[in-house]
């Protein structure tokens, strides 16, 4: 507690300028600089008493000066009696003139850390934890002086004083489930582009601008496709890989300007690391996108008696899952009792995809193109699987699909709505839905004929083609 105290009856002595005199030494700032006010301790001002802990008062002058207060302070923490009243004189009169204000500070003790080997101790203002003082012998002369530059000490504090940072901790899994729309799962949406391969030894590639038009080329065609998306952000993303021959030796040795700038433009560049192996750096491209509307949670809960979800699902030459077909007239289909069935009729009146994003709060979007050309998307044979096993076990599918306007459809049910976008007025063609894929097509009928290519989703992806199936529901 500071305060204002009334100047004790001392006389005065003429020769006090030039005794030792144990002072105040402020270590650490309070949070709103109070140490510079007139009420609160400051650098230079004369120690008369200290009250530590249970024991007698101790009065100026202080046996041992610093070093003795010192001791006493270790005692006392000792013993855990850490409680401190320390009253000071600020004035340039002397034993109790009119000139002298005095003042005291209730602290704690705590181990001062800048005290070197020694272990010391320090006060820490019990009202502001963060203002800090410590004890130093000066003369009262040097006092004096110190408390006369008090105005041009407080603009050398306010050129030196640094900001500080440190770390605080932070409740990840609490704020992941409760503040995401979907637990633990971004709504961030990106592709990457590899640059394109000139050789199989993945030596040689295009130049940037090429993998900059293949990320162009991908999006327009996305949103040519009736994919609701739109353009957010585009950037290099640098990718390392080891490097030799020919390649190493023309990037590793660039050394000069003209070089410099020529691989501004180029995929690949190198380095070389401490024990003289050459590392490669390929430049990627990495674009960001969103959904014009956000994307939109459904549940499709399933009943007993269901043997159909009641719709079916496809994938674009760009990777993408969408909603190719659903069952009409069934009212009682899973597709129409969620309202799939009417998002589906809504983006087809819109001339839009129903974007699948995610199944099971997983998202099955394209993120990689390979330096090959070929892009790592989701098959819809395993998806089809998948949604067909949980139609056997009647477990609930949560699906989520990209919207295409601010509007949240009110038949979709009750399921929350990650984001608002406002569309965009790119062109808009009728999707006009290609293969679908369902539990169905995985046993083509007698007398038909199937011929089974490779698809580019993986090694063990297949892509089934030439049926005409009257019901290939899932």
């Amino acid at each position: 507690m500071l305060g204002t105290m009334t100047p004790p009856d001392s006389p005065s002595s003429s020769s006090a300028a030039a005794l030792t005199v144990l002072s105040i030494e402020c270590l650490k700032g309070s949070a709103r600089a109070d140490e510079w006010t007139g009420d609160t301790l400051q650098t230079g001002d004369i120690v008369e008493e200290l009250w530590i802990g249970g024991s007698a008062p101790l009065r100026s002058p202080f046996k041992s000066g610093r070093s003795g207060v010192q001791k006493a302070l270790h005692a006392s923490y000792r013993r855990k009696e850490t409680l401190v009243v320390v009253r000071v004189r600020r004035g340039g009169g002397g034993g109790g003139g009119r000139g002298d204000d005095y003042m005291e500070l209730q602290a704690c003790i705590v181990p001062y850390e800048g005290g070197g080997k020694k272990k010391e101790y320090m006060l820490r203002g019990i009202q502001d934890p963060n203002y800090a003082v410590g004890f130093c012998d000066r003369t009262e002369s040097e006092c004096l002086r110190l408390q006369a530059m008090r105005s041009s000490r407080m603009v050398d504090a306010l050129s030196t004083t640094q900001l500080q940072d440190g770390y605080v901790s932070y409740r990840w899994e609490r704020m992941m489930q409760e503040t995401l729309p979907i637990p633990n799962s971004s709504c961030f949406l990106s592709m990457l582009f590899l640059p394109k391969s000139l050789d199989q030894s993945l030596s040689l590639y295009n130049g940037l601008e090429d993998t900059l038009a293949r990320a162009n080329t991908w999006l327009k065609a996305s949103q040519c496709s009736g994919i609701p998306i739109s353009f957010v952000n585009i950037q290099t993303e640098p990718l390392l890989t080891k490097i030799s021959g020919e390649t190493a030796s023309s990037t590793v040795n660039a050394g000069s300007l003209s070089d410099l700038l020529n691989l501004t433009t180029a995929s690949l560049y190198g380095f070389e690391d401490y024990h003289g192996v050459d590392i490669g750096v390929v430049r990627a491209v990495r674009l960001w996108y969103r959904p014009l509307g956000g994307e939109h949670a459904v549940e499709i809960i399933l009943n007993d008696d269901d043997t159909k979800l009641g719709f079916a699902i496809s994938r674009t030459e760009e990777g993408f899952i969408y909603i190719s077909s659903v069952i009409e007239g069934d009212e009682n289909a899973p597709s129409a009792r969620s309202g799939l069935s009417q998002l589906h009729r809504e983006a087809t009146a819109s001339s839009r995809l129903l974007i699948v994003s995610r199944v099971s709060n997983q998202k099955v979007l394209p993120w990689i193109v390979s330096s090959t050309g070929a892009i790592r998307c989701y098959d819809t044979v395993s998806l089809s699987q998948k949604l067909s096993l949980h139609r056997h076990a009647k477990v609930s599918i949560l699906l989520h699909v990209f919207l295409w306007g601010r509007r949240v459809p009110p038949s979709a049910g009750t399921e929350h709505h990650i984001s608002e976008q406002q569309p965009d007025s790119g062109s808009r063609t009728q999707p006009t839905p290609s293969r679908t894929t369902s539990e169905d097509d995985e046993k083509p009928k007698e007398g038909q004929q199937c011929t089974v290519e490779r698809d580019t989703a993986g090694e063990i992806s297949f892509r089934f083609h030439d049926f005409v199936l009257p019901n290939t529901w899932l």
